[in-house]
């Protein structure tokens, strides 16, 4: 049974309201990808750059003897006449290391991270198309 407006227009409401729904769950999918990517960019930044400075030997009870970690504060230490300069690379990955980062730091890469996430995920997450549509 078609409604009046699609017996009006020859059928073509229907078509119309199939595209408009089309659309839609393009929409939806869009918006679930940036929803998941921002999601994972938050994530990166507050549990995988930790956990990766970790991996490198800068731990929460100091550097861990062989390690990459290790390698850096010799090398940095020989170059600055045996110390370790305070604000240096070493010295700052320590820090995370033994403490993680400060909150500053933490909204900072949440805020940088997340939409770019947002920004990847929605990319990726296109909506699917009928044969008939154009490429964007």
């Amino acid at each position: 049974m078609m409604s009046l407006a699609a017996m009006a227009s020859g059928g073509r409401a229907a078509t119309r309201s199939l595209v408009a729904t089309a659309q839609l769950l393009a929409m939806v999918e869009k918006i679930t990808g940036a929803t998941i990517g921002a999601a994972v960019g938050v994530g990166v930044a507050l549990v995988c750059i930790p956990a990766g400075i970790c991996a490198l030997g800068f731990t929460t009870a100091g550097i861990a003897a062989g390690s990459v970690a290790a390698k850096m504060m010799s090398a940095a230490a020989i170059a600055n006449g045996g110390g370790v300069a305070a604000g240096s690379t070493v010295a700052v990955l320590q820090s995370i290391g033994a403490a993680g980062f400060s909150l500053g730091a933490k909204i900072g890469l949440t805020t940088t991270l997340g939409p770019l996430g947002a920004a990847a995920g929605a990319k990726l997450f296109k909506g699917k198309t009928s044969p008939g549509d154009k490429p964007k």
